[in-house]
């Protein structure tokens, strides 16, 4: 169950301590630098093993009664920011794979990053690095008991500060990874709503689900439409997060689409068709970010909309040439029934729409094309706000989790021209993510609006850094840095 994962102990303590309760212990060592005496290896030694300190570089070095010391290169100290610090803390839990309680220092002042800054990242890194998910014998088995970070007396009251944060977000992360792993027949849009009841109610926010029947009655008819072919019924979740008094009003939005057969338009028997469960990481990434926001302090209401469902073909699933009526009004031919995330994204923008709003946001593994264009490593992201799009793209800075601009090219609107409805679902064979985008904005009613398209960074094949194998949960991070760092844009008329 995603909501009754154990977690691991983190804290902050002295050298002393952390040797006597940690089974391995990251010192970190800058290029050039002399290592600290707690390492227990001096520079002749680092140098003879091949150690420079550079970036990304681990040596374990055994330790005769206390801990595995584990040198740790962090390359030039002044250059030291939140993703390097991040990195290394999670090089070094991979490092020490069999060991269960880490500690790792804060490096000394001299550094280009705050102590607590160093330590929400390293904090992070070790926590996301060591999460699994995995089904079988050991599955309970802890991966990490505890990560203590080492700080002087001095820093002590900073770092905690920092391993606070960063055991927030890192469980937040987690979260999102746990349902984005979650096998389709396990996760069903009906169990996504009963998660949201568990977690939401916790993490200070309203939850509301709605069910079939009251989708007809708000007629939702992309998501809908997309359920006719499963025997599983649909679910919106509304998420509400209220500050007393907001400094501005954002609208999260992810695609939840449990388990993406492609319907009709069925997809081929490969290994991206068995990744289909990841298709809702959207959601998982809205619902998971939502769940940290009152604990860090996020003073801007945040209304999120999980738009959950399967896309199932059977006898009564949608066809090509299909007519759907969206929540706005607007008519929908359906070209291709494995274009069926933007379907269910339209009716939840028109949705958010109808609120005071300053920025609409959604998130959405939603074209092969945006993996064509950047890979595994970088998401896609349109708009028609330059303000939002710029502030998603220096929260994917912040975290690590980038994402690169696209042009929403307005003259291939014509591509979605129907002659028996307002628009179809499906532009032409190229540029499929900026058409996709396209679409979406015919909902956003000229709000400031950001489109995220995680197809690419929804899957990993294999680990890097704090990255694990499989289905990634990428979005939770960003969302939770703009959600933060949010400033209305000028072209807002949301109000309060």
């Amino acid at each position: 169950m995603p909501s009754t994962r154990r977690q691991a102990a983190v804290g902050v303590a002295s050298l002393k301590q952390a040797e006597t309760e940690a089974d391995a212990l990251a010192v970190p060592v800058a290029v050039g630098a002399a290592p600290g005496g707690e390492l227990g290896i001096d520079a002749a030694g680092l140098a003879a093993a091949g150690f420079t300190g550079e970036r990304g570089q681990t040596l374990v070095h055994p330790h005769g009664g206390g801990p595995v010391r584990v040198a740790v290169g962090i390359g030039t100290p002044d250059q030291i920011d939140a993703t390097i610090a991040r990195d290394l803390a999670a090089e070094f839990a991979r490092a020490v794979p069999s060991h269960r309680r880490l500690a790792i220092e804060v490096p000394s002042r001299d550094v280009g990053i705050s102590v607590t800054d160093f330590a929400q990242a390293v904090t992070e890194g070790v926590l996301l690095a060591r999460w699994r998910y995995f089904v079988g014998r050991g599955a309970d088995e802890p991966t990490l008991e505890s990560l203590t970070v080492v700080a002087s007396d001095e820093d002590a009251e900073a770092a905690r500060r920092g391993v606070e944060r960063g055991r927030i977000v890192a469980a937040a992360y987690c979260l999102g990874r746990d349902l984005a792993n979650c096998p389709a027949s396990t996760l069903s849009a009906e169990r996504m709503a009963e998660v949201a009841l568990e977690v939401g109610p916790a993490a200070g926010l309203r939850v509301e689900v709605f069910d079939k029947q009251q989708l007809i009655a708000l007629g939702c008819g992309g998501l809908l439409g997309v359920n006719r072919g499963s025997v599983d019924q649909p679910r919106m979740v509304r998420l509400r997060y209220e500050p007393e008094q907001p400094t501005g009003r954002i609208a999260l939005i992810g695609k939840g689409i449990m388990y993406d057969s492609g319907g009709i338009s069925l997809k081929p028997s490969d290994e991206s068709h068995a990744q289909m469960k990841n298709d809702m990481t959207g959601a998982a990434a809205v619902l998971a970010a939502m769940t940290a926001l009152r604990d860090l302090g996020c003073t801007s209401a945040v209304t999120g909309y999980l738009m959950c469902t399967d896309n199932m073909p059977s006898g009564s699933a949608l066809k090509l040439g299909d007519l759907l009526r969206m929540r706005n009004g607007t008519t929908v031919e359906v070209l291709n029934t494995d274009a069926e995330g933007r379907l269910v994204m339209a009716d939840a923008l028109a949705l958010a729409t109808e609120e005071p709003v300053d920025a609409i946001v959604d998130i959405a593994t939603l074209t092969g094309a945006c993996l064509r264009t950047f890979g595994v490593e970088i998401a896609g992201v349109m708009g028609n706000d330059a303000t939002v799009v710029d502030q998603v793209r220096r929260a994917g800075e912040v975290v690590d989790e980038p994402v690169w601009e696209l042009p929403l090219h307005r003259p291939y609107r014509s591509q979605l021209d129907s002659a028996v409805a307002d628009l179809t679902n499906m532009g032409g064979v190229n540029a499929g993510s900026i058409t996709a985008a396209l679409f979406l904005e015919e909902f956003v009613a000229g709000h400031p609006w950001a489109h995220v398209d995680i197809a690419g960074t929804a899957q990993l094949p294999a680990p890097r850094t704090w990255r694990n194998k499989g289905a990634t949960g990428f979005g939770t991070k960003l969302l939770i840095e703009f959600a933060l760092s949010f400033t209305p844009p000028a072209s807002s008329g949301a109000g309060s």
